[in-house]
């Protein structure tokens, strides 16, 4: 199919192809005919986009990108206009994924991969990307710093682009390395866990937004507290819910697989050591 080419085995029109998929999230421009004309958030996800757009690279040429939570296939597609030679995206449901392949192929960019995968199965990729892309998955997730770690240790090559939604301050507090149960010399809990900055994670017990799905918020602090305990960097925060991150040494690998109680470092010569 030709970039700007339309065609379908039912005979269908643009339009009507387009309208047997909705309603979609993505409001996405095939060649002038939308996808999502009245979407609530206006021109979504464009605009959103427009705000942190140049935090990643503009030329993605002979680089690999993975899209997680792909929707409609915006980033994927957005990726695949960079230069990125290979685009995967997932998703866990297929009629996303349909409408992915349909935003895709109009505007010639059928060679991008869509499957039928969830986060928790990104291992079977069997494969690291240049770039990942997490947008707007984590506070769907009923397991979410377990999703950040198995990103980390299946797929994330380089660089990750990460958003999720966000409650509570935007500011950042210091915190110590190592906590005490009681401040020194005294039975006082410390109170550096009230700040407002303090890394935190809302839960919503039941709906947000009239969705069931929307289980976590975090504040700014909590996100990147969870982004570099999963073994990211930081690169930069263009947006107050967006990070671009790079993989970096996991805090703690050394002392094994995660557990209540790793095991203690031994130093040489000590016993069992």
């Amino acid at each position: 199919m030709r970039r700007g080419d339309w065609s379908d085995d039912s005979g269908l029109s643009l339009r009507a192809a387009i309208d047997a998929l909705a309603p979609w999230f993505h409001n996405i421009d095939l060649n002038g005919v939308p996808t999502a004309p009245d979407h609530f958030l206006g021109n979504y996800p464009s605009d959103n986009f427009a705000r942190f757009a140049d935090a990643i690279p503009a030329d993605l040429t002979g680089k690999s990108v993975l899209d997680i939570g792909c929707n409609a296939g915006f980033y994927a597609i957005e990726m695949k206009r960079r230069g990125a030679a290979r685009v995967v995206g997932i998703d866990s449901d297929e009629r996303y994924l349909a409408q992915a392949r349909l935003a895709a192929g109009a505007l010639g960019f059928g060679d991008i991969e869509f499957r039928r995968l969830d986060v928790y199965q990104v291992g079977a990729l069997g494969e690291r990307f240049d770039l990942v892309i997490f947008m707007g998955v984590l506070y769907h997730l009923r397991h979410p710093l377990l999703a950040l770690d198995l990103i980390r240790e299946h797929v994330a090559g380089d660089l990750m682009l990460f958003q999720t939604m966000q409650q509570g301050s935007d500011a950042i507090a210091e915190v110590p390395e190592n906590h005490p149960f009681f401040l020194p010399g005294t039975f006082r809990k410390p109170d550096y866990f009230n700040d407002p900055g303090y890394p935190k994670m809302h839960f919503i017990e039941r709906r947000y937004a009239d969705d069931w799905t929307n289980w976590w918020a975090p504040n700014r602090a909590g996100s990147a507290a969870m982004l570099r305990a999963a073994g990211f960097a930081i690169l930069a925060n263009p947006d107050s819910e967006v990070f671009l991150c790079r993989a970096a040494p996991v805090p703690y690998a050394d002392l094994g697989p995660a557990a209540v109680y790793p095991a203690k470092r031994r130093t040489p010569g000590e016993p069992g050591a």
